[in-house]
């Protein structure tokens, strides 16, 4: 078995990449009546470190399918062009696409990466096709605490793909649709002193500066 060597930069780049999770944005997603994180959905972990409660991604997993139903349920006709920027390109800078059926491709195609072969067998029958708990326990050859306990699994699991999920995260919805994707950053603004120099010029420069700062406060009056 051929050794894999490990970059540091390559680690210590992950780990700066990597979402911090913050209770302002846990908080409205978990569940009250949760015995684990009591509502603030966020858990003590390892090393002192709060990890997200498993009813946080439940509720993110629910969130996009409720989505993904929605454009899935949507005519045809009703679909509409968007116009979005293409970061990654330098000739062209914006493109034209369709938010409804990318959005339903991506949670497609990105469940089936992330899931087992079992599991996007039951994410295929139950969420996709529609199949109830009935059939999927008979086609399985399963019962019905297993298949829930394996529902809330995969749940748990694509919820955090979804949010932690890079350039274009499928949750917040909203920015999906409307939003910008993460590789962008917001301009800096550069702030230039104004020069002052020694002795007599020093001087010139601070009375000029004085004048400047002087408001019209009687004239607004």
């Amino acid at each position: 078995m051929p050794n894999k060597s490990f970059n540091l930069d390559d680690i210590l780049e992950a780990k700066k990449n990597k979402m911090e999770w913050t209770r302002s944005e846990t908080l409205a997603l978990a569940q009250q009546s949760c015995t684990f994180c009591f509502g603030l959905g966020l858990r003590p972990g390892r090393a002192g470190a709060s990890t997200p409660c498993n009813c946080v991604f439940r509720a993110i997993f629910r969130a996009c399918y409720e989505r993904f139903r929605f454009c899935v349920s949507k005519e045809k006709q009703v679909s509409r062009v968007s116009l979005e920027t293409n970061p990654g390109s330098q000739n062209r800078r914006s493109v034209w696409g369709l938010k409804d059926e990318e959005y339903i491709a991506d949670f497609c195609l990105v469940s089936r990466r992330s899931l087992s072969l079992r599991e996007h067998r039951i994410f295929r029958y139950h969420y996709l096709l529609g199949a109830d708990w009935k059939l999927c326990c008979m086609k399985l050859n399963t019962d019905r605490g297993s298949f829930f306990h394996e529902l809330y699994r995969i749940e748990q699991k694509l919820g955090k793909v979804f949010r932690e999920l890079e350039p274009h995260a499928l949750f917040p919805v909203d920015e999906y649709f409307n939003g910008s994707p993460k590789s962008e950053k917001p301009p800096v603004a550069v702030i230039t002193p104004y020069p002052i120099e020694d002795g007599e010029q020093s001087a010139k420069a601070q009375a000029k500066l004085k004048n400047l700062m002087k408001f019209p406060i009687r004239k607004v009056a």
